[in-house]
């Protein structure tokens, strides 16, 4: 059990470093994002299973997790349709 839990640590800050560096695509960036909430997703699992609880609260949070991925790609969608690519340094921030 303590070695899932180092597993999904480590999972967890790979993606927070990937989502801080410096990329220019925005692909890059909202697969980093996934890919922490697939890390908070198994640690979630885990304390909920030690812990003998209902996984309903699972159930809430990948409806969440669902719903902020469709948003990030419509996002990624409109940026391509309106700018032709999706870098960082094309649009115009403020």
């Amino acid at each position: 059990m303590m070695m899932n839990l180092i597993i999904v640590f480590i999972m967890y800050f790979i993606g927070n470093m990937i989502f801080v560096s410096k990329y220019k695509h925005l692909l890059i960036v909202l697969l980093s994002l996934e890919f922490i909430v697939l890390s908070l997703f198994f640690f979630m699992l885990m304390m909920l299973m030690m812990m003998d609880f209902n996984m309903y609260m699972l159930m809430v949070f990948l409806v969440f997790s669902v719903c902020e991925g469709v948003l990030g790609l419509s996002i990624l969608v409109s940026m391509i349709r309106s700018h032709g690519n999706d870098y960082f340094q094309s649009f115009n921030l403020l």
